[in-house]
């Protein structure tokens, strides 16, 4: 898949993941460098108030260590490329070789040590993981998105290779489940970031599609406010109106799955439609409410996923 993003276009994610990767025999970063990179315990501190490893508390146990080894890679990657201090690309090209020495059992930090027996057992590919690095290495240069559309080619670096893996780790991946589960990754991403509009402004970064500012008639300054504007409001009903068909997918996704499967897939599609309707409740003011969801609309939700409705 080729995107242009701000006029720049981008190589496809195959020849993304297969290039420019630096192995076990690279330059050694410098241990400054490194001791900037998160640790284990404050990557899996979030853990308990994500979507993605309360959902999976319904799969079996082993699928279940698999997958929140994959979330602390996830998070880690996240985590660098958000909150890092000094080089970030440095530190990306860092983890990236760390992930190689992970698949050969040689990783040296303890979120990589874990995710080997994940990757070893499973025989996973390692494409999904550098998308996800890849995506946060275009955090660093790429701060604003022309079209919905450029946002999808974003998403599926920053997202769509989760729930790949996610299919993988069950051993459930066919073509047409990894269509349905891009868009409900997809979906998934669009809901963050609809809830995190200031905070990403602050930090100079807007999700928003800059065509849908334009035509709403509002100003950039306006995401930084204390309160969403009516013009704010407009864009985010906009994106909620494109999520929401995203999100459905989790339906006839889960439908073809096993029972434990289709409770996790269901309840990761489930909790970006209730935080959805937590964006509706106030009346899409993402800046001056907390757009949280509700357990009862999640349990709505799931029953409407599971059972076929919208």
């Amino acid at each position: 898949m080729t995107s242009v993003r701000d006029g720049v276009a981008e190589r496809p994610i195959a020849e993304m993941a297969g290039s420019g990767t630096a192995g076990p025999s690279a330059d050694p970063v410098a241990p400054s460098l490194v001791a900037a990179v998160p640790s284990m315990e404050s990557v899996l501190a979030q853990a308990g108030h994500e979507n993605f490893p309360v959902a999976s508390r319904v799969l079996p146990k082993a699928s279940r260590a698999h997958l929140m080894a994959i979330y602390g890679f996830a998070r880690l990657t996240d985590d660098i490329g958000d909150e890092a201090t000094g080089d970030r690309l440095a530190l990306l090209d860092w983890l990236d070789q760390d992930l190689t020495r992970a698949a050969a059992g040689r990783a040296t930090h303890p979120v990589m040590q874990r995710l080997t027996p994940t990757l070893q057992e499973l025989h996973l590919p390692l494409d999904p993981f550098r998308a996800l690095i890849e995506a946060n290495r275009q955090d660093q240069t790429v701060h604003r998105y022309r079209t919905f559309d450029d946002l999808v080619g974003y998403c599926m670096l920053s997202a769509a290779p989760v729930g790949q893996l996610v299919l993988l780790v069950m051993g459930l991946s066919t073509p047409e489940r990894v269509a349905l589960s891009d868009q409900v990754c997809i979906g998934l991403q669009v809901v963050e970031h609809l809830q995190d509009v200031g905070e990403d402004a602050a930090r100079d970064r807007v999700y928003l599609p800059q065509d849908d500012l334009v035509v709403a008639g509002c100003d950039e300054a306006a995401l930084l406010a204390p309160v969403a504007s009516p013009a704010v409001r407009a864009v985010v009903a906009s994106e909620v109106g494109r999520a929401r068909p995203l999100l459905a997918a989790g339906g006839p996704l889960a439908r073809t799955l096993p029972l434990r499967a289709r409770l996790a897939v269901a309840g990761f599609a489930a909790g970006g439609m209730a935080a959805l309707d937590a964006v509706e409740r106030a009346h899409h003011d993402v800046l001056g409410v907390s757009c949280r969801p509700r357990p009862t609309r999640f349990t709505v939700q799931l029953l409407r996923l599971l059972g076929g409705g919208r």
